[in-house]
């Protein structure tokens, strides 16, 4: 750093930018912090965009920072920590790497969820893989990501006055983005069309994401389509989009000079890469068979989808045509081919299933939770015999990302209290478990904060949504005084999708407004999320929970924020008191939303389902809906989950939170929230989940590459 670090703006500019073009910034606070301050009105109007605040800011405020010799001080802080940081020897590398030099994962997943200024991904399967590459990075395991670049994203959420879900397909420009075009193209055979294809680079951290984009001028519009949108087409555009994923994927890695000697198939989206891997082993002079089997040996499938009509399946006579190149290289006939996307490969009348390939073509596969491996392999038993010991999947748990997800606020208080330090990038945090020794009376401080900035940012919502819909004064004027910042407030954000039976605690309304409307232990809930665009039972959902917010038996304790991205999400789970899961179990692989309010002091209430069997200490860190029965009838079923529901919140959740001792501290309330953060953060996270990958997957997966 200069001596006096004072620049040229066209320097700070320039070094500012130079912060933006490496997503390390989306985790560390000296990085995105420094975009914030140039303008705090465009940094949320941009939706935290880094570039698109630099190109909005005024030249006089440049001019002005570009003299102010702290924030000057700041920008080459940032530089050097950045450097630092990739230039580290992370713990893989301090381990099995000096042995494993020719490990190269490519991991491919058809959505990524980096930051909310960027909107490729719709859910779960988005945000798990964009943590994935975070961990990845911090862990220094030598991985690539590989996946599609939308210029739609998946959608914008508005809602009519009636409740309807309006969909809105903003169009990116990506110059607005920290990507770099990377001057490489190539043409993927899809169907009877080559597509070009462009390929994109995101640097996360220390992992490349290569992402290939088709809506080029030389391509017919039916090919420029593949990259248009996430889920947004028929079967048969899907179908196209996952060949270009998984082929056009693995030409992509050709094209820029990756050569990755293990695959990680994240979801059956991406099973045709593994197609193509044997198609470029055939062409290499091997024999079909022995090309199969190197590459099952060195393929590692995640399946995350826990009900059978979840998996995308296909007629495959059009399969077979979608991938004649590639299959005719493979010297796999159209018969050959269906037989391995078939559980049962004789039976004709069976369509082609995408997981079915994965798991054949793969030697390591694995659900996202236990309980989702146990599913999984009852799922799939027909593949195997009848048996499901026989079934080749296990369980790896999904975490989620501390630097991403844990407030900075958050990781101050814990580095004060408990010596957290997330600097120093480890498999395991064993800091956590000394969270039980917190001070109680700075942990409840820190608390109520969190929970007043949570509700003063859902006034500023609220009023946002209303002035949009042009529901006048008295209406705006309402919702910046809706809800309480002293009552127990009970969060729930997650795709609607109707397995996750989002309006089920406003199953019996007269019982839930006597809960909510106590007027000495009040009680708010708070919802986000959205359906898919063709999902109309999950756009009912939301509809029903629009009118909920509305309906006066409720008093005003319940809200509804439209659109749901990562930043809605970080300020509820970071501002919950409980974080509220409520889904038809067993249909919730593993969920990771929960996995982040225990890093703010938050609390889980769950149905006991995807991970959080393996985490609840029969109501030591959370409390379990269990219902009295288990029935075959899902009314049934949302019945008894519903009063069992209400049952805990009377008797257990309201009353340890209003408990107070002479102190005027909840005492039990606080205990159950330490005991979470104590138990859940150290175990439920990207960094434990990826190791884990490494050790149990990827390199045995590469020491079994030779046979």
């Amino acid at each position: 750093m200069p001596r006096n670090p004072a620049v040229e703006t066209e320097e700070l500019s320039r070094l500012l930018r130079e912060v933006a073009t490496n997503l390390w910034w989306v985790w560390h606070p000296e990085g995105w912090s420094l975009f914030q301050t140039l303008d705090p009105a465009e940094w949320r109007a941009t939706n935290h965009n880094p570039i698109a605040t630099l190109a909005r800011t005024p030249r006089a405020r440049l001019d002005a920072l570009a003299h102010d010799p702290i924030f000057v001080k700041r920008v080459y802080d940032a530089l050097a920590a950045r450097q630092a940081y990739l230039e580290e020897r992370a713990w893989f590398q301090r381990g099995a790497a000096a042995r494993l030099r020719g490990l190269r994962i490519a991991y491919f997943c058809s959505e990524y969820a980096l930051h909310e200024s960027m909107q490729q991904y719709s859910g779960g399967l988005g945000v798990l893989a964009g943590d994935h590459l975070k961990s990845a990075s911090d862990l220094g395991i030598p991985l690539c990501g590989v996946g599609l670049l939308y210029r739609h994203g998946y959608y914008v959420q508005q809602m009519a006055r009636d409740g309807r879900t309006m969909v809105l397909y903003p169009t990116y420009d990506f110059s607005q983005w920290p990507i770099e075009d990377l001057g490489v193209s190539f043409a993927c055979p899809v169907g009877e069309h080559r597509v070009k294809v462009r390929v994109w680079k995101m640097s996360v951290g220390r992992v490349p994401l290569y992402l290939l984009d088709t809506d080029l001028k030389a391509n017919a519009p039916e090919d420029r389509e593949l990259t248009e949108g996430l889920y947004k087409g028929e079967p048969l555009l899907r179908l196209r989009q996952q060949v270009l994923l998984g082929v056009g994927g693995m030409l992509a890695l050709h094209a820029v000079g990756e050569r990755p000697s293990v695959v990680h198939l994240n979801e059956g989206h991406a099973a045709f890469a593994a197609l193509q891997r044997v198609a470029d082993l055939v062409r290499a002079g091997a024999p079909t068979r022995d090309a199969i089997d190197a590459v099952r040996r060195t393929t590692v499938f995640t399946t995350h989808t826990p009900v059978p009509a979840g998996h995308d399946r296909y007629d495959p006579e059009t399969v077979a045509a979608q991938l004649r190149a590639v299959s005719r290289m493979a010297k796999i006939s159209s018969e050959e081919l269906a037989a391995l996307g078939r559980e049962m490969p004789t039976n004709e009348r069976e369509p082609f299933c995408m997981t079915v390939l994965a798991l054949r073509l793969s030697g390591r596969s694995n659900g996202v939770s236990k309980l989702h491996g146990e599913v999984s392999r009852q799922m799939w038993t027909g593949m195997y015999g009848g048996d499901a010991a026989r079934v080749p999947i296990g369980s790896i748990t999904n975490g989620v990302h501390p630097g991403t997800w844990i407030d900075p606020e958050a990781e101050r208080f814990w580095r004060a209290e408990i010596g957290l330090r997330l600097d120093k990038q480890a498999p395991t945090m064993p800091a956590w478990s000394r969270a039980t020794r917190t001070d109680h009376s700075r942990f409840w401080q820190m608390r109520q904060q969190f929970r007043r900035r949570l509700i003063h940012f859902i006034r500023d919502r609220l009023a946002l949504q209303a002035k949009r819909r042009g529901e006048g004064q008295g209406a705006v004027a309402g919702a910046y005084s809706a809800l309480k910042d002293d009552a127990l407030t009970i969060c729930f954000a997650r795709r609607f999708a109707t397995y996750k039976r989002a309006p089920l605690i406003f199953h019996d309304p007269e019982r839930l407004a006597r809960i909510l409307c106590n007027a000495k232990r009040p009680v708010q809930l708070v919802f986000a999320g959205k359906a898919h665009p063709r999902d109309a039972g999950g756009q009912a959902y939301a509809q029903r929970i629009h009118a909920a917010a509305r309906d006066p038996r409720f008093g005003g304790h319940v809200a509804f924020i439209e659109e749901y991205d990562m930043h809605v999400g970080r300020m509820l789970t970071s501002g919950c008191d409980v974080w509220l899961n409520t889904p038809l179990r067993p249909y919730e692989a593993s969920g990771t939303s929960g996995m982040k309010p225990p890093m703010h002091g938050g609390v889980n209430v769950s149905i006991l389902d995807g991970w959080w069997p393996e985490a609840c200490e029969h109501g030591t860190n959370g409390w379990a809906i269990t219902a009295a029965h288990q029935h075959n009838d899902q009314d049934a079923q949302d019945d008894a989950d519903a009063q069992a529901l209400y049952h805990l919140l009377e008797r257990d959740v309201v009353p340890a939170f209003y408990q107070h001792d002479a102190d005027g501290l909840p005492r039990r309330w606080i205990e159950i929230a330490l005991a979470s953060a104590a138990t859940v953060p150290p175990v439920f996270s990207t960094h434990r989940m990826v190791a884990q990958y490494a050790r149990q997957m990827y390199v045995p997966a590469y020491r079994d590459r030779g046979g």
